[in-house]
């Protein structure tokens, strides 16, 4: 997977303002013991204690492969996609995740949003994602 190389970096020590708070620890503690090639919806999956709420940029680019195989992987059933989305929109235009990736993986990331629109738009209208899938490709394809 082209995401695996481009985004090929060593684990961060930390991900989160790990002293900020009991739950920044926690959320720390989650991502530093979770491995890329197999951290799943157990770790990321609930949008209500979700871990990348509180990860550093470095933490996300880092991530982005497992973001990407786990949008992949649940685009049948559990649809990691919204989140993903919400991460990639951030607070719009210029958010610190785009602005910390460079510009191939910029490239790679609104590629891969234009590829999900083109084959799997109806999954994309059934979960009613479709704005946020165009508001992260207008941010992501600058």
């Amino acid at each position: 997977m082209q995401a695996n190389f481009l985004f090929q970096m060593e684990k961060p020590e930390h991900f989160t303002n790990y002293k900020h708070c009991d739950e920044c620890a926690e959320h720390d503690e989650t991502l530093r013991t979770a491995e890329l090639q197999t951290i799943g919806l157990d770790e990321l999956g609930n949008p209500g204690w979700d871990p990348i709420c509180f990860c550093s940029d470095e933490g996300k680019r880092y991530l982005t492969p497992a973001f990407i195989r786990l949008t992949l992987d649940t685009l049948d059933n559990e649809f990691y996609l919204e989140q993903f989305l919400f991460h990639l929109q951030g607070d719009g235009i210029g958010n610190s995740y785009f602005d910390s990736c460079s510009m191939e993986q910029r490239t790679f990331i609104a590629e891969f949003l234009c590829y999900l629109l083109e084959n799997y738009s109806e999954l994309i209208d059934k979960n009613l994602c479709g704005d946020d899938l165009l508001r992260a490709y207008e941010i992501w394809s600058q």
